[in-house]
């Protein structure tokens, strides 16, 4: 990664300019799939994902973004138990989160929010409920792909260049697919018997609605998870990648990962339930942070495998990519507005710096004539001293030398 461009803002981003000549994405040099690359080169790209992972703070940005992951969190919530309150499945809800809730959080949680959960599913305004609690979703989930924009910036080494007109409403319109997303999976989650059945007997199947509704949600929760993986990682960065694929390998990767977790976090709550005897009434809650963080960095190591598979493409397709990957970004005028304010911050400092040593330059220049004149005026009057001295000295008429008295 290269660390020395004059115009980075940050450990491991060059500025987009820098990159404006780099080959198209889909070059017809590189290689297309995984299986092309070479084994000297994955040995150099797995070297390199984790030396970057740690050099790009990784585990850091992971962790503002399970910061940002939980603002979104309750106003996710709010959403679901509002959608189902418009098909009468709100009560469901509210037991299946309290029940979520009991597992992760100590008795005295959960009746703190246990009535308030309940009076706002059975309040009438459950649309201007939904709406703001939507509006209050994007704008959260919105701060968490912002943050996962600059981590992708980070990865790929490049600076955010796209303008804010044109950048909040594309991470807005992500934001909403993925709210969305995140929606129909805890929907799938947390929905009840009754409407399977329902639908069951509406369609004369009975107890087989409910036994299919219980496989087939496991698939379409793994498609929307990939979609989520796939949005975050191809339009977060400021660089225009190659063709657009729904699995790339540091999907898979952070998807194989994230499901191992889950399951593993799981057994433990399923098999260890009374372990708040042990670590105390807030385990429940840090072990689930620690959950959602370990799911961020997963996220970002798979990002982090994609940036340097791409690298290893480019090497192989003799592309010098060594220093940075080599990709052309989406946009510079933001890049190139900052570029030229620091460009001016700079001037203006070096007036700064030059105006205060002219003048410390010129108080030394005073100082000096000023010591130097002291030194005159002293070296004058010394001599002035000394004139007079001597004036007085020759002035003064010599004494008569003694007579002898005379002789009788």
């Amino acid at each position: 990664m290269s660390r020395n461009s004059p115009n980075a803002r940050t450990l491991g981003e060059q500025d987009p300019r820098s990159k404006q000549d780099a080959p198209h994405p889909d070059a017809e040099r590189k290689v297309d799939w995984p299986t092309q690359v070479e084994k000297p080169s994955w040995k150099y790209i797995a070297r390199k994902v984790v030396r970057e992972f740690s050099d790009d703070q990784c585990i850091d940005i992971a962790a503002s973004l399970t910061y940002y992951g939980v603002l979104s969190l309750f106003p996710g919530l709010l959403v679901v138990m509002s959608l189902l309150g418009l098909f009468g499945q709100s009560g469901e809800a509210v037991r299946a989160i309290l029940d979520i809730v009991r597992q992760l959080a100590p008795s005295e949680t959960v009746q703190l929010i246990e009535a308030p959960l309940r009076q706002f599913v059975d309040s009438p305004a459950a649309g201007f409920a939904l709406v703001s609690g939507i509006v209050l979703g994007i704008w959260s989930a919105s701060a968490y792909v912002t943050a996962f924009s600059r981590g992708m910036n980070r990865i790929y080494e490049v600076v955010e260049g796209r303008p804010f007109w044109k950048l909040k409403p594309q991470q807005l319109l992500i934001t909403i697919c993925l709210v969305v997303l995140v929606i129909v999976m805890i929907t799938l989650l947390v929905i009840s018997g009754p409407v399977t059945d329902a639908v069951g007997n509406a369609l004369g199947i009975g107890d087989t609605a409910r036994t299919v509704w219980s496989i087939a949600k496991w698939p379409v929760l793994a498609i929307a998870a990939v979609v989520i993986i796939a949005l975050l990682y191809y339009t977060t960065p400021n660089v225009k990648q190659p063709k657009f694929r729904w699995m790339s390998v540091g999907a898979l990767i952070a998807l194989v990962v994230i499901v191992l977790a889950t399951l593993a976090f799981g057994l433990y709550v399923t098999n260890f339930s009374n372990y708040d005897r042990t670590y105390g009434s807030l385990a429940g809650v840090i072990i689930f942070l620690l959950w959602l963080w370990i799911t961020n960095m997963v996220l970002l190591f798979g990002a982090e495998v994609d940036a340097e598979l791409e690298r290893g493409r480019q090497l192989q397709a003799g592309i010098e990519a060594e220093r940075s990957v080599q990709l052309p970004p989406r946009d510079t005028r933001k890049s190139d507005k900052l570029a030229a304010k620091a460009e001016e911050d700079i001037e203006r400092g070096r007036e700064l710096r030059e105006r205060a040593a002219a003048e410390a330059a010129a108080a030394d220049q005073r100082r000096r004539e000023q010591e130097r004149s002291e030194r005159e005026a002293a070296r004058r009057a010394e001599k002035l001293r000394k004139r007079e001295a001597k004036t007085r000295s020759g002035a003064t008429p010599p004494a008569a030398p003694p007579t002898a008295p005379p002789r009788g």
